[in-house]
């Protein structure tokens, strides 16, 4: 598609009837899920339940055995095949932050935030007038100017996230699919790369698709709840509708009790195992 005559396409994603398979077993079965502007959606699960093989699904890095992805479909806009668009179309509108990236030890912050920018570079690496203060943006969104010029090397594992989520900004798309992102990170920066994360949808506007293995942060960040299980679609709706002790504990196989924190107003779950009555032993010197 010449990026030049390509049509404006409404910033939404959608998946109908997804089945994906790995070596002829389907491991997501018929699952459907639409991601809205200006909303943040969550996909929580067991491990194996399929929320990355969906997510990668949606980011068009795994194909779809059957179903459909279009992107759009406000009223007054035609939908557009999200599976039949060129790549680097599909990446203008579509960025995904993966679990886990190498590390370009020679490049510094800058120069891989700057990789973002490959869609709106045209062929042959042609000019992009508008990335320098596309860039800029996007260190700012992030709090990571002060490091720009650093090498990628030089940075701890929060601050590393931090340049590949400014890389996904740079492509200025309207979705962004992020899977597990605050794996290996503390707690610091969990709570500030989810604040990120919410601020982006309520000030961006931005469609986001995010998969979380902490149902408490899900609770916390997300408009609506993707609750998957051994490949399905178990229940989907806001956090309060999903994340129920009896839906919990049916896709889980523990008990998980659910209320609400009083300070906050949001919900909170607790998973009951085994020592979950035992109290702080008093020990004393010899």
């Amino acid at each position: 598609m010449n990026p030049k005559s390509s049509p404006a396409i409404p910033h939404a994603l959608k998946g109908a009837g997804i089945t994906v398979a790995y070596g002829g077993t389907d491991v997501v079965h018929d699952a459907s899920l639409t991601l809205v502007p200006g909303q943040v959606t969550a996909l929580v699960g067991p491990n194996g339940s399929g929320k990355s093989t969906l997510l990668r699904t949606l980011a068009r890095l795994q194909d779809p055995r059957t179903g459909t992805l279009t992107l759009g479909g406000s009223p007054g806009d035609e939908a557009a095949d999200a599976l039949s668009l060129s790549a680097r179309e599909f990446a203008r509108h579509v960025a995904l932050l993966t679990q886990s990236r190498p590390t370009p030890a020679v490049l510094s912050f800058r120069d891989v935030v700057e990789f973002g920018r490959y869609p709106h570079r045209g062929r042959w690496g042609k000019a992009d007038p508008a990335g320098a203060a596309v860039v800029n943006k996007c260190l700012a969104l992030t709090g990571t100017g002060g490091v720009a010029d650093r090498g990628v090397d030089q940075l701890s594992g929060g601050q590393l996230q931090r340049v590949w989520l400014a890389s996904c900004l740079a492509q200025e798309t309207g979705v962004l699919l992020l899977d597990e992102p605050t794996t290996y990170l503390d707690l610091r920066y969990q709570v500030e790369l989810l604040d990120l994360i919410r601020d982006l949808a309520d000030q961006q506007d931005i469609a986001v698709g995010v998969v979380l293995h902490d149902l408490d942060q899900a609770a916390a960040l997300a408009d609506r709840v993707v609750l998957l299980g051994q490949g399905r679609v178990i229940a989907s709706g806001t956090p309060a509708s999903v994340l129920t002790s009896a839906l919990l504990s049916g896709v889980y196989g523990i008990r998980i009790e659910v209320d609400t924190d009083p300070s906050t107003g949001r919900l909170r779950t607790r998973a009951i195992g085994k020592h979950h009555t035992r109290t702080e032993r008093l020990v004393t010197s010899p």
